[in-house]
């Protein structure tokens, strides 16, 4: 107890302030409505996160409420919004922040020598004093005020450092130094932190942020370059989406820092609630997660290797320095291909409930990489069907033939044949459309009390020619049942997989 409560007092406290409905929001095609952005909020208040950057209330109406209703539907995070130095857009956020429980604004200017000259066509002075009028402004409304120094990666460092000194001097409580084109190397980015720390004689009065762009693919190294020189808050997205290449990863920021605790850092992050939050933003977003992206890929804990997955099965910690279940994901994955090895097939197969002995295991691994060669991947069914248990062969209800007549104006007909224990069994049916008519169809032949409780569809692949993949649950006697189904024809895939959640309880 003593030990725990000393280790607990010394580590100490990173801020993470996530961006993923304001910075991450502004990627083409990335929208999010205000109820889908109050979901999301949500979601990152169970994830941990300290401060919600809710969005940019002057840009838009729409804007505007979402980060009032975030600010309803959401307790205990900070809820920031926005702004340029501009007085007006300063008023716009105050009033957009006014049910928050806690609120800040975050207001700020470009510094560097490119935005003064040719954004602003100013001087340094101008810009200074413009920085101190936006922070006293903005401390009229809120009394947590951060300033941005818009480019400071590209900013002269002596200068950063008088516009920082001014600004907490005005009243900013965290200062940003973002690293707005993601231009800086990491030790580049670390010494100018260090600089502000060194050179700045009021810094202890405020939080010192990053905010590091991925454009050379280096934000996570950056900002943890920053967190290593003394920044104590990190602006991130979930899955680093953002502007151009994207933002800095919350979920690599939280992973490095848990899975490096000699740091003495820690965060309020429950990193069990990453992937789900992940995923979450991923399908709202319609931004799908590119499969070797860290932390959260699909490969990310995945082995194909016979290497590596005869060292994970032996011991996880030979290639994994992160335990899936720490962030969300119930286990790593076998994945079998061409350069698996016996172990890795033997674990399947005792996966799937068939023991064999070596002598049996070679001949299955021969057929195997036969197989894996000529196949990009091996799923359960190819394993049963090479260990000479097909999984249809098992199946007592098998779909024999599916017609289906629909159309714009005419009412949807399906026709079903299925064999039973071998025996064929025939009927037909309107309905809806057509997946209802082909399941009120098979329902006339397996008179059973049965309820579909969830029934979702997934693209496999794209074009025209695309795989479906359909997904249901289906209720009988009180217990659900799981069932799957692939084809090019959705309907054909949906009775499928309907048929195969009733193989699961008709005997």
């Amino acid at each position: 107890m003593g030990k725990a409560f000393l280790k607990q007092k010394i580590m100490e406290k990173l801020f993470i302030f996530d961006t993923t409905l304001r910075d991450g929001e502004q990627v083409p095609g990335c929208q999010l409505n205000t109820v889908e952005k109050i979901q999301v909020a949500k979601a990152l208040e169970l994830l941990g996160v300290d401060v919600i950057e809710a969005g940019f209330p002057i840009s838009s109406p729409g804007d505007f409420k979402s980060v009032e209703e975030i600010s309803k539907a959401v307790t205990w995070p900070v809820i920031c919004a926005l702004t340029r130095g501009v007085e007006k857009d300063i008023e716009v956020a105050a009033e957009a922040l006014q049910y928050a429980k806690r609120k800040r604004i975050h207001t700020g200017l470009g510094t560097s020598e490119q935005h003064i000259r040719y954004k602003f066509n100013s001087t340094q002075e101008k810009i200074l004093e413009r920085a101190i009028l936006a922070t006293k402004y903005a401390k009229k409304f809120v009394e947590d005020v951060e300033f941005y120094c818009e480019d400071a990666g590209r900013t002269d460092n002596e200068y950063l450092a008088r516009v920082v000194e001014a600004v907490i001097k005005a009243g900013a409580t965290v200062v940003n130094i973002p690293d707005t084109t993601g231009y800086c190397l990491p030790w580049q980015y670390g010494e100018k932190i260090k600089y502000l720390f060194e050179n700045v004689s009021n810094i202890h009065k405020a939080v010192i942020s990053t905010h590091c762009h991925n454009d050379l693919g280096m934000a996570t190294a950056n900002t943890m370059a920053g967190v290593l020189n003394g920044a104590r808050q990190v602006e991130v997205t979930i899955n680093g989406i953002g502007e151009r290449a994207g933002n800095t990863s919350l979920e690599e920021i939280a992973m490095i820092l848990k899975s490096h605790k000699g740091l003495g850092i820690d965060t309020n992050i429950n990193t069990q609630k990453i992937y789900p939050t992940s995923r979450l933003v991923s399908s709202l977003m319609n931004m799908p997660v590119q499969p070797n992206k860290a932390v959260v890929g699909r490969n990310a804990f995945a082995h194909s290797s016979g290497i590596h997955q005869d060292g994970v099965l032996k011991n996880r910690e030979s290639y994994e320095i992160m335990d899936p279940t720490d962030v969300g994901i119930d286990k790593n994955s076998i994945v079998l291909t061409a350069r698996s090895g016996r172990a890795a097939l033997k674990h399947r197969l005792s996966i799937l409930g068939i023991e064999v002995d070596n002598g049996k295991l070679d001949e299955i691994y021969e057929k195997f990489l036969k197989l894996a060669d000529k196949k990009k991947d091996i799923n359960d069914d190819d394993v049963l069907m090479l260990a000479g248990m097909e999984r249809t062969a098992n199946q007592r209800i098998k779909v024999d033939y599916l017609q289906v007549t629909s159309g714009i104006g005419v009412k949807s007909v399906a026709s079903v044949g299925l064999l039973i224990a071998g025996e064929k069994f025939e009927a037909a049916a309107s309905g809806n459309g057509p997946v209802d008519a082909a399941i009120k169809a098979m329902k006339q032949i397996i008179k059973r009390n049965m309820t579909l409780q969830e029934f979702t569809i997934q693209a496999i692949s794209r074009g025209s020619d695309d795989v479906g993949k359909v997904h249901m649950q289906v209720e009988h006697d009180g217990s659900v049942y799981y069932g799957f189904g692939a084809n090019t024809d959705i309907v054909a895939a949906s009775l499928e997989a309907y048929v195969d959640a009733i193989n699961k309880f008709v005997k």
